[in-house]
């Protein structure tokens, strides 16, 4: 191998291994709500839910629903439901906020909520 070749192939490996102060991270502001239907299951408070959503173009909100809790359990499913919608559906930046009261009917909890 030709000293010149030599040179040249060890200043472009050591330019590769070159650090730099100035690192570039992308942070995640912004973006959309994710409006795909989903079906999870939420841990919480030690027991394992079922959440299922949608989203409804009408009300530009989600109709979610968390099977497993009993009807005394509103306020858990309040939480599952927001903390859930939160987690899978508003951009980092935004927060799921409750449109009206949930409901209780056969064993599952009915709630309308969207991202703010």
């Amino acid at each position: 191998m030709k000293p010149i070749c030599l040179i040249a192939s060890a200043a472009l490996l050591l330019a590769g291994c070159k650090t730099s102060n100035n690192i570039n991270i992308n942070q995640h502001s912004g973006g959309q709500v994710q409006t795909t239907s989903r079906s999870e299951p939420v841990f919480y408070n030690g027991k394992t839910y079922q959440l299922d959503y949608s989203y409804a173009k009408s009300s530009k909100a989600f109709d979610m629903r968390v099977s497993g809790m009993g009807p005394k359990q509103q306020k858990d499913a309040e939480a599952v439901a927001t903390s859930g919608l939160r987690y899978f559906a508003c951009p980092d930046s935004q927060k799921s906020q409750m449109i009206g009261g949930p409901s209780y009917a056969s064993g599952v909890w009915s709630v309308q909520a969207k991202c703010m």
